[in-house]
């Protein structure tokens, strides 16, 4: 007995229709969540990685005025 027959489909493409553009998305900018730098975690994550006030301020990004920038790289001889 031989299987019956099925109807063959024409391929599906994978590429889409090129009527369409974009996919709806806007592209605008992302916008960053607002972040609590005293937090508990936040200020456990600051006592290990701050070496006094100073240090404290200027990774939290208080720096003061006239403050010398560090170097950027390190320097090949």
């Amino acid at each position: 007995m031989a299987p019956p027959k099925v109807p063959k489909q024409a391929p599906q493409s994978a590429k889409p229709d090129k009527g369409k553009k974009g996919g709806g998305k806007s592209r605008g900018k992302k916008q960053k969540p607002e972040v609590d730098i005293l937090s508990p975690a936040a200020m456990l994550n600051l006592h290990y990685i701050a070496h006094n006030a100073a240090d404290c301020l200027y990774l939290r990004g208080f720096s003061w005025p006239g403050a010398p920038k560090g170097k950027k790289g390190k320097n090949k001889i």
